[in-house]
């Protein structure tokens, strides 16, 4: 019973918590400070709507008062709505409450609010009031149509071009290698070879005996040419211009080393051969 009588009181209590709107008024001032209309604001009448020009300012104040206690009330949120019924577009400013329920609002042109949300010149916003706290039955109070001048456009982000669908893209492929007819292929084969058959004529023109060309002094040019085919070979397959001119400068000086010994062997058994 008395659980019940703590609930039925609880009720009444919470029922008794309500919140009105006092000593709400609205003024309007210009750059110069100078006031071009102030009205109270009525809960009940539609008032005509509050019109504002790029360089006026809106003053808003009013009091958050307990209707059953006769005193004003801190509440928890206190909020601005701005909104737009033509896009939909919606904004909710804070308001900051004194512990005295009186709370004061400045709605510069100059500087406008981040909450606002984009305005036309022929399109009212509906400005609403709403108040709430834990202990009070929230309080919505429609207040008067707010008309603004039309707002700028906002500024292009220099990135916003990389935040929009791009092109698709198409990779173009090149087409396959194709290779030169087998008559070309076997002149350029011809022209590789032909120092080897000079080489191998001149050897068939000077007396030298095939053992002797596999001798030490020898050996190492005829080896030297060959790295130098290896090399050409090499290059056609797979290295570049930079590494056979950089390979290329070491084998020349092996093989001008290796060549002039071998042509100092060749010289003395030509010498010791005719004495």
């Amino acid at each position: 019973m008395r659980c019940l009588f703590s609930l039925l009181l609880l009720a009444a209590s919470a029922r008794a918590a309500i919140l009105t709107l006092q000593s709400a008024r609205f003024i309007i001032t210009d750059a110069k400070g100078e006031q071009v209309r102030s009205e109270p604001i009525s809960t009940t009448h539609a008032a005509k709507p509050i019109e504002l020009g790029k360089s006026d300012t809106l003053k808003l104040t009013f009091q958050v008062f307990d209707k059953e206690e006769g005193q004003g009330v801190q509440p928890h949120q206190t909020f601005l709505r701005f909104y737009d019924e033509v896009s939909g577009e919606e904004g909710l400013q804070p308001v900051r409450v004194a512990s005295n329920g009186k709370a004061k609002f400045e709605l510069n042109l100059a500087k406008p609010p981040l909450s606002l949300p984009p305005t036309k010149a022929d399109t009212p916003l509906k400005l609403s009031l709403i108040i709430g706290a834990p202990s009070h039955s929230p309080l919505t109070v429609k207040l008067p149509d707010l008309l603004l001048p039309a707002s700028q456009a906002p500024p292009v982000h220099p990135d916003e071009a990389s935040f929009h669908p791009l092109p698709e893209i198409h990779h173009t492929f090149r087409p396959d290698q194709k290779l030169p007819p087998r008559p070309i292929s076997a002149v350029f084969t011809a022209v590789v070879l032909a120092p080897w058959v000079v080489l191998l004529g001149l050897w068939s023109q000077v007396s030298i005996r095939v053992p002797y060309i596999f001798s030490p002094s020898i050996l190492p040019f005829i080896a030297t040419l060959g790295a130098f085919e290896g090399l050409l070979f090499a290059y056609w397959v797979d290295l570049k211009l930079g590494q056979v001119l950089f390979y290329g400068a070491g084998l020349s000086l092996a093989t001008i080393f290796t060549g002039k010994n071998a042509l100092a062997a060749i010289g003395s058994r030509r010498t010791g051969k005719g004495n």
